[in-house]
């Protein structure tokens, strides 16, 4: 059977995360001894962990947003935990409010949603996800909004003639999995907030 391409990224995105993870974890397993062992500490230890930490939340966070979504459910605590985990780890908070547990594939495009928001908010702020009667809301609040227009007209095809850097992979990506839920896709943003609903 054919894999189109939109699928094939994903699972590449699958299995590259899927094969990054258990290292990741060793490591920071390794680094939990040698603090509880007290064979090393200080600064350099601490700055060691901390870059652990935000490796894997970033790989648990791209798994779910690049990786094959299928029809799997997702518990809302595993959500959170992820959300938590890299909340911790840069300038952007991420608030999961939605009380129930969802498909991954509607995970899948709330995480991408978020990553089209990062790209707006360069100075940082709070990313909330939140789902009304089968209906999401993904919206980001900050200081300062940046809206490249070339890029979010990707996802309304308004326009797709800007060429996509890798970090801007999510604009194309979004789309498709969209069209894949058969789901409508929108967004608007004014100063201070900007607004993806599917």
């Amino acid at each position: 059977m054919a894999v189109d391409t939109a699928n094939l990224a994903a699972l590449i995105g699958s299995r590259i995360c899927h094969d990054l993870i258990s290292p990741v974890g060793a490591i920071n397993n390794g680094l939990e001894l040698l603090a509880m062992s007290g064979a090393m500490a200080g600064p350099e230890l601490e700055l060691i962990s901390d870059s652990v930490l935000n490796a894997n939340a970033r790989i648990r966070f791209f798994r779910i947003a690049f990786g094959a979504a299928g029809d799997q459910q997702m518990g809302r605590a595993e959500i959170v935990s992820v959300l938590d985990d890299i909340s911790k780890a840069g300038r952007l908070k991420f608030q999961w409010d939605y009380a129930d547990g969802c498909s991954r594939s509607a995970v899948r495009m709330a995480f991408l949603a978020a990553l089209c928001l990062e790209t707006a908010l360069p100075y940082g702020g709070m990313i909330t996800m939140t789902c009304t009667d089968g209906k999401w809301t993904v919206a980001g609040e900050g200081r300062k909004v940046a809206v490249e227009a070339s890029l979010w007209g990707y996802l309304d095809g308004s326009d797709t003639s800007a060429s996509l850097t890798p970090a801007q992979v999510q604009f194309a990506m979004l789309p498709a999995a969209a069209t894949e839920a058969e789901c409508q896709l929108g967004f608007d943003h004014t100063d201070e907030k900007v607004t993806v609903w599917f």
